[in-house]
């Protein structure tokens, strides 16, 4: 786990090496100006020697300055090794995920992907930084302190020694009951994300529905928790600093007390109980970095847990070894498939599918909500693989495929389809990014979209705001239909993808389907009869089996869901869930 995460050091590896060795510079000299203020002290100042007191005060400059330097070089170094380890972190991350398949993705929230993507990072950025400075210069500190106190006087250096025992004892005990606290935090922040997201992306929703009153009520549940559990962490951290404070006043009240003493009795000199004073600070100092350094690294091991999981998370959807690079034609086969999105269910969302398309064909899908509409087409593009069976596009099993090469033949176009924030042309060009204005064009009055854009002012050049806020839901279904033209797939797929247009615009669309693109295989899966009435042939799903199959008119004879929907339909009343399975 934590090699995963050193792996993305990369670059920084220099950096990260430089930043111990400035601290070990900087510890050494802080470490000498006590002895130096010793030496003044007891050679200078008592012996009246002011040539002593100016030759070592220059070398107490030299060591302050060099310390100070030294203290910047490791700050610098260890700022830019620990934002450079965080910047590769969310690369490493954002680039895995864009691998994994629909069903990898399940397996995380958005929510939780964007936690671990920005607050998981960053306190794994904040402990970094910690360990390259921290745990170098405290624990270095400590010893040079205790081996200096021990050279001057080791009785009186016990005392820190045995403070330095007590403190790591107590501290020990301290933090072992509030990481735990702070472990529980971070998945927290995920509950916290997922409100916010819902709420700002659902915004319209919830003031339609008059709901800001409950969903803040929620937002500020997911926040309280995260406060209370805070507050429990830091209830059980508040004894560390009067407790630290406590010995460090008890340790200089003990050496001024017996350092006396033993001034008197010409034990010690009072430069070197000046040292001793100082590094009794220099050591218990020292002891509370330690202990910071323990909480930060504690706080963040979950998050290094939370960014392993997404970083060692391999897709279930690869490559093959040799994989094909072109698809012959739009043929679809579903040879006795068998799906299931878990793959220890024993429940099968797709049965036993055993369907046979022809290259260019157009074809119907309808079905109640939970038919397994979408699951079906989603295997054509090897968004999911199949549970048992195969499936087949062009005569070769989907597995076989160059995943791009595959993809970049079936075109999908959902019904909440996405357009991102950029010009018309910048979000058709998601189809083809060398696409030329005529070709763009071309493809918006294949789908209808070209008789509202040269409505708005600057036609294609008009700007589209973040999801597409300011076009409609049709004009935004049409966009998206002509995004998917550019690609001149093999295979086109319409997930219900004109709900949102009007039926005259809807017949408009198919009929250019027809006329333009007649070697496209098409999957139309709709609600409505009229949208797949006119196809080759009509699939009916019911419970994730293939109820029927065969023209509109074999079906209207044959299948009693499809005609039962085709009345309700023509009388003017209902949908498909409406009358969908009733016999």
């Amino acid at each position: 786990m934590f090699r995963r995460i050193l792996h993305e050091v990369k670059e920084y590896k220099a950096a990260s090496i430089v930043t111990p060795l400035f601290m070990i510079l900087e510890v050494l000299m802080e470490t000498m100006i006590p002895f130096l203020m010793a030496s003044i002290i007891d050679d200078g100042v008592n012996a009246g020697d002011m040539g002593h007191i100016y030759k070592v005060g220059g070398v107490m400059l030299v060591a302050a300055a060099i310390g100070l330097l030294a203290g910047m070089g490791g700050g610098r170094f260890g700022a830019k090794a620990s934002t450079g380890l965080a910047k590769n972190l969310r690369k490493a991350m954002f680039d895995r995920i864009q691998t994994f398949s629909f069903a990898n993705i399940d397996k995380f929230s958005t929510a939780g992907l964007v936690t671990r993507l920005t607050t998981d990072v960053t306190n794994v950025q904040n402990a970094y930084q910690m360990m390259l400075r921290m745990c170098i210069r405290a624990p270095l500190s400590m010893i040079c302190a205790m081996f200096m106190a021990f050279t001057i006087n080791a009785r009186l250096a016990s005392i820190y020694l045995a403070a330095v025992i007590f403190l790591s004892i107590c501290l020990i005990l301290i933090m072992s009951r509030g990481i735990k606290y702070f472990q529980q935090v971070f998945p927290k922040y995920d509950d916290l994300n997922e409100s916010v997201q819902e709420n700002v992306s659902a915004i319209r929703v919830v003031k339609a529905y008059v709901r800001e009153e409950e969903e803040t009520k929620k937002f500020h549940q997911a926040s309280a928790n995260i406060y209370n559990l805070f507050v429990k962490a830091e209830k059980n951290m508040l004894l560390n600093s009067p407790l630290m404070m406590g010995t460090v006043y008890t340790c200089i009240i003990l050496i001024s007390w017996l350092g006396a003493k033993m001034i008197v009795s010409s034990e010690l000199t009072t430069g070197n109980l000046m040292s001793l004073l100082a590094y009794c600070m220099n050591i218990l100092m020292s002891l509370m970095m330690l202990s910071m350094v323990f909480v930060m690294v504690s706080m963040s091991m979950a998050s290094i847990r939370r960014i392993s999981e997404v970083l060692s998370e391999t897709s279930d959807i690869n490559n093959p070894e040799h994989p094909l690079y072109e698809v012959e034609d739009g043929r679809i086969d579903f040879d006795h498939v068998n799906f299931a999105y878990k793959k220890d269910s024993d429940e099968f969302v797709l049965k036993d599918i055993d369907l046979h398309i022809r290259a260019g064909e157009t074809i119907g899908i309808i079905g109640g909500t939970g038919s397994a509409k979408t699951s079906l087409v989603n295997l054509v593009s090897r968004l999911y693989d199949v549970s048992e069976g195969e499936v087949r596009v062009g005569g070769k099993n989907v597995k076989e495929y160059d995943l791009d090469t595959l993809r970049n033949q079936v075109s999908v176009v959902l019904q909440n389809n996405v357009l991102f924030t950029g010009t018309i042309f910048d979000n058709l060009r998601w189809g083809n990014k060398d696409a030329t204005d005529e070709e763009c064009m071309e493809a918006a009055r294949l789908a209808c979209a070209d008789e509202f854009i040269q409505r708005f002012p600057d036609k294609y050049d008009t700007h589209i705001e973040q999801g597409g806020s300011n076009v409609s839901g049709g004009q935004k279904q049409r966009l998206c239909i002509a995004r998917a033209l550019l690609k001149k797939p093999k295979i086109l797929i319409l997930d219900d993808s004109t709900s949102a247009v009007d039926t005259a615009t809807d017949a408009k669309i198919r009929r250019a389907f027809k006329e333009e693109i007649p070697d496209t295989t098409k999957l139309i899966i709709a609600q409505r009869i009229s949208s797949v009435q006119d196809a080759d042939r009509v699939i009916v799903m019911e419970e994730g089996e293939v109820n029927g199959f065969g023209t509109h008119e074999e079906l209207l004879e044959n299948n009693a869901i499809y005609r039962e929907v085709y009345e309700s339909q023509t009388k003017g009343g209902g949908d498909f869930d409406e009358k969908g399975g009733e016999h």
